[in-house]
């Protein structure tokens, strides 16, 4: 039987897909968060899964002991330790903030990640399984997020404070992993206004439930883990538009009653051609490719803007310009 895990800020968003993933894979749960009653719905909502909820905090040393008690107290030793933990996402220039403000948000956001593992990762040691504690990153933690400042530096500091940890609990046997994400997630709590390409929660608890599982092989640990979305395959590439070649110049362009259609082949002629000449391969957005192929498709306005220029790139480049100079012979 698998040993459990324990999943720190279960309830919130991230938390809520890792527990998902955890329980998918037929894996027991120990779900922590500070609300008791959110923590019942959660468990209603496994009804056959091995799912123990437990309330606790992890804001400050006090807190993180009293989790540790607990968590011993339930007799499991466990497998690892996913922490899911973030303050509120507040809003705000840091320049309009005053010093506290900062003060405030690095307590909420990075100081509980390192009371939590002063006292979990003994835990980890004491079961002699060679346990992994994963803590999941937000955005921001290598460029700033323009509104989100205060959350940019708390991101920063806990990449670092990974690092530290990672080289510190090798003493204890433990392995100490960060699973970097650098975009907001999909959650069930802003499915509404996430954009398409965010990744989903139940997703990011999958990959940090593989860092627990070891899925990485023959690799050493590293402490810093980017969560990175897979590129398309060969057959996902949006496809290439020919065009046909502009004339050369004024003088040899074709009489508008002897012009080929717009659907004809582009010409194939191996006559020299000045450095106007437009490349007869033009890559098209993959946006805009996919609304051509699917015009009574439901699009977004970004797609659609992207569309317009396209559209307007290809008629700047098809349409002859007769301000052109003829190409000297």
């Amino acid at each position: 039987m698998k040993a459990p895990l324990v999943v720190l800020g279960a309830t919130g968003g991230v938390g809520r897909g890792v527990v998902q993933a955890a329980i998918d894979s037929g894996r027991p749960v120990i779900a922590v968060a500070r609300r008791s009653s959110e923590l019942k719905a959660l468990k209603a909502g496994y009804p056959q899964a091995d799912l123990t909820v437990l309330a606790g905090s992890v804001a400050n040393d006090a807190a993180g002991a009293k989790l540790a008690r607990a968590l011993r107290k339930l007799g499991r030793p466990f497998a690892g330790v996913v922490a899911a933990v973030c303050g509120s996402a507040e809003r705000g220039r840091l320049l309009d903030s005053p010093a506290q403000f900062l003060r405030r948000k690095l307590d909420e956001d990075l100081l509980p990640h390192l009371a939590a593992a002063r006292h979990l990762l003994p835990l980890l040691a004491e079961s002699d399984r060679g346990g992994t504690y994963v803590l999941i990153g937000g955005p921001g933690s290598e460029h700033p997020w323009a509104g989100y400042g205060h959350r940019s530096i708390g991101a920063a500091a806990l990449r670092m404070l990974a690092r530290v940890l990672h080289d510190e609990a090798r003493q204890q046997a433990v392995r100490v992993q960060l699973l970097a994400v650098d975009t907001p997630v999909c959650t069930e709590f802003n499915q509404r206004h996430s954009c398409p390409e965010w990744p989903s929660a139940l997703s990011v608890g999958q990959r940090a439930l593989a860092l627990i599982d070891h899925d990485a092989g023959d690799e050493p640990p590293r402490p810093i883990v980017p969560y990175a979305v897979r590129a398309p395959g060969p057959a996902l590439l949006p496809p290439r538009i020919h065009l046909p070649s502009p004339p050369a110049s004024r003088e040899h362009a074709t009489p508008a009653s002897s012009a080929p259609p717009a659907t004809s082949p582009p010409s194939t002629s191996l006559a020299p051609t000045s450095a106007n000449t437009v490349p007869k391969t033009v890559p098209l957005p993959a946006a805009a490719i996919a609304t051509a192929q699917e015009p009574d498709c439901t699009s977004d306005d970004k797609t659609q803007r992207c569309l317009l220029d396209a559209r307007a790139l290809l008629k700047s480049l098809t349409a002859p310009n007769p301000k052109q100079e003829p190409t000297p012979r």
